[in-house]
């Protein structure tokens, strides 16, 4: 069977990897491109967008596709989209790996937002110091709140993509671990962390951190996606393609 995997989480790589170790010609791993050295994976691979819902039909046609499995981000919710109308008018059966969000524990201060703008006016009016961590393509709601001072961490150069007076930049990539994620914090006087609930351990670790030191964090909420059969983990989605008949 010939597999497309949208790509994009370390799950999405890690069942490539295990696919492609079956039959490496019938798994192809597609990812965005939005970052100019994304992790690469034992698997064929593709990098860039289809073009739509129709350009994803096309590929999908022209390359005798048998299944799809979104493992995108859990903010990348148009491809997730475009992949559930390409594979219904397809008639192509669709799976997703999708991690679950956090839950807050004991001791979380948590502001949940359910958008970036959401999220920059929860902050608050009164200049602070706020540790962003939403990604380089979603700093532009926060242009509009130039009162506080950001430590921003990104994984690609945030450019001109937060134009404020007062802003310290990072590039680094995951995991980040409690202990780091506390001195970090600590060592900048970050008053609030505003982040994505991106599921997953790899990130987690501000949220413990922000816990110990008792901050506020602003958690943008997950967006609604397809309803399609899911699985949590990679050895879950291995099991659900076996279920299926769906193994290359």
């Amino acid at each position: 069977m010939r597999i497309l995997i949208l790509g994009g989480t370390t799950e999405g790589l890690a069942l490539a990897e295990a696919l492609a170790q079956m039959r490496q010609d019938a798994v192809m791993l597609s990812l965005a491109g939005r970052t100019a050295a994304p992790r690469r994976a034992e698997a064929r691979t593709r990098i860039g967008g289809f073009g739509g819902v129709e350009g994803l039909r096309r590929w999908l046609r022209e390359n005798l596709t048998d299944l799809v499995i979104d493992a995108t981000h859990p903010f990348a919710a148009r491809i997730s989209a475009n992949a559930a109308q390409a594979c219904e008018r397809e008639g192509i059966p669709l799976m997703a790996i999708r991690r679950p969000p956090w839950t807050m524990r004991q001791g979380d201060r948590w502001i949940e937002a359910t958008s970036m703008a959401e999220a920059a006016e929860a902050v608050g009016p009164e200049p602070r110091r706020v540790f962003l961590t939403v990604g380089r393509l979603e700093l532009d709601a926060f242009n509009r709140a130039p009162q506080h001072h950001y430590l921003v961490r990104t994984i690609e150069p945030v450019g001109d993509a937060l134009r404020v007076p007062r802003v310290t930049t990072l590039q680094a990539r995951g995991p980040f671990d409690e202990a780091t994620e506390e001195a970090l914090l600590a060592e900048h006087g970050i008053e609030v962390v505003v982040t994505k609930n991106s599921g997953g351990p790899a990130t987690y670790g501000k949220i413990a951190a922000a816990r110990r030191l008792g901050l506020p964090v602003v958690v943008v909420s997950q967006p609604d996606k397809p309803v399609v059969p899911t699985a949590a983990t990679v050895a879950e989605a291995m099991a659900l393609i076996k279920a299926h008949g769906r193994t290359p």
